[in-house]
């Protein structure tokens, strides 16, 4: 019998494309939801609600599946009692296979929420496969998006830092591979990168490009960017993550191309240039009256 996988996070960047992939390979998937108004790809998608501060929604969200594909949410920094008691719960409720949604140098940072999730994995056993990607080119139409469109500028605290910017759409691929294959890729780690390093400048250049206006690099101080998240009206916590993989950038925690995810899908992953070129309505900028 296909297994029906539950996918988390259904509706942001990573989610939507694992429910792609795997609905591409004729696998069922219950996408898990913050809010049944938030939806998710395909009008036919079967949705759930699940909140992982709520322990009273994990039960029906795990009910009938046998899969699962676990990211963080960004303004979770607690996963000790969110993600880690969802993971008990899913594993309570006949889950098998888990991919979760890492992040690349997890297993060394104790920092990151991400390690705490992988600790616990590894800890209770089980079938699970870790995904840790460097930054995601959809970065640029996420959390770098508004500075784009508004004030024609990347800012960021990465210094001269070269980054192997990931598709999302190569790590949907990829979660699909595993969850579809689990006894190949159980108890694997996967450190995921883009084809080529890429600087900050560089990416300021190809934007230029793409949306035949002006686009600069602005290296941010670390207060000065801290505060500038804060003014977005991004939570501490979630600004101190951020800002602690950015500045990462500058030792080159981020430069380095590795083969694992061509190697795993058979082909090149894809550049930033070409996400840029996929997605460039995104960074339309509204037409004045």
């Amino acid at each position: 019998m296909t297994p029906r996988v539950l996918v988390t996070g259904a509706s942001g960047n990573v989610g939507r494309e694992v429910v792609r992939a795997l609905r591409a390979r004729g696998i069922p998937v219950r996408a898990a939801v913050s809010s049944r108004a938030a939806g998710a790809p395909g009008a036919d998608a079967e949705t759930v609600k699940l909140d992982l501060r709520d322990p009273g929604t994990f039960a029906a969200a795990v009910h009938g599946c046998s899969a699962l594909f676990l990211l963080r949410p960004p303004a979770i920094a607690d996963t000790k009692h969110t993600l880690n008691p969802f993971i008990d719960a899913a594993r309570a409720g006949g889950i098998g296979p888990v991919v979760f949604l890492s992040v690349a140098g997890a297993e060394k940072n104790k920092i990151v929420p991400h390690h705490a999730v992988e600790a616990h994995l590894i800890a209770r056993g089980g079938d699970f496969t870790l995904l840790r990607p460097g930054f995601f080119a959809q970065n640029f139409g996420d959390a770098y998006r508004r500075d784009l469109v508004e004030d024609g500028r990347i800012y960021v605290p990465a210094g001269d830092g070269l980054v192997t910017f990931v598709d999302a759409r190569d790590l949907g691929d990829i979660a699909a591979l595993a969850l579809s294959e689990p006894a190949r890729h159980r108890g694997a780690a996967y450190t995921l990168t883009g084809p080529e390093p890429v600087s900050f400048a560089e990416a300021a250049r190809i934007f230029t490009a793409v949306l035949s206006r002006p686009i600069r690099y602005e290296p941010a101080r670390v207060l000065g960017y801290a505060l500038h998240l804060r003014q977005r009206g991004l939570p501490w916590s979630q600004i101190a993550v951020q800002t602690i993989l950015h500045v990462g950038l500058r030792f080159g925690q981020a430069s380095v191309v590795n083969p694992t995810l061509s190697t795993l899908l058979g082909r090149k992953g894809r550049t930033l240039s070409e996400y840029a070129r996929d997605h460039a309505a995104l960074w339309a900028r509204a037409e004045r009256p």
